[in-house]
């Protein structure tokens, strides 16, 4: 049996880049994310600490503290939430030629502008799934929905998100 510090630490280890990600692509702005995930992981250690809560589902309770989060954020700051792809971009290989970036650039401040205009549930479930790697089983137990359920979502956000880039496209041509 792990101590409270070390069920701690484990959960920290093993989550905190993933949490820093997602709270990144929701706010926009390194120290807001930095902010927020300290709160996230501040939190939590209160939950496991004095509480003396057995975190059973550690994606879930920490993904739902940050969305909470995330949203008490934007409602202080009577804001609107927006999807920041700067860490998509940077996934990019900097080997490209200059034409390629400036293409590659162009298409994902399409997609960041396309993800703004999807629904909630659907922005999250894209992030999870496609930034995170988070199985299709962890979504659904995170948003307490059934696997086929999340499916529909990533199929529908998908699709939507095609739809809302290809729209963009034909406005700029």
């Amino acid at each position: 049996m792990c101590s409270v510090v070390e069920q701690f630490s484990q959960i920290y280890d093993q989550y905190i880049e993933k949490i820093y990600r997602y709270v990144y692509l929701k706010v926009n702005s390194q120290e807001i994310a930095e902010d927020i995930t300290s709160k996230v992981f501040t939190k939590t250690w209160e939950a496991i600490n004095n509480k003396g809560e057995k975190v059973e589902n550690p994606s879930a309770f920490l993904y739902k503290i940050a969305q909470n989060s995330v949203f008490d954020y934007y409602r202080q700051k009577g804001k609107k939430a927006v999807i920041s792809t700067d860490s998509i971009a940077e996934l990019a290989d900097s080997g490209k030629t200059i034409e390629d970036r400036a293409v590659l650039a162009f298409d994902v401040e399409v997609v960041k502008n396309a993800m703004q205009k999807l629904k909630k549930d659907y922005q999250d479930v894209l992030i999870w799934y496609y930034l995170d790697d988070m199985p299709v089983e962890q979504i659904a137990q995170l948003i307490d929905k059934k696997e086929g359920a999340v499916r529909v979502m990533l199929h529908r956000g998908i699709k939507d998100l095609k739809d809302i880039c290809n729209k963009s496209q034909n406005l700029t041509s």
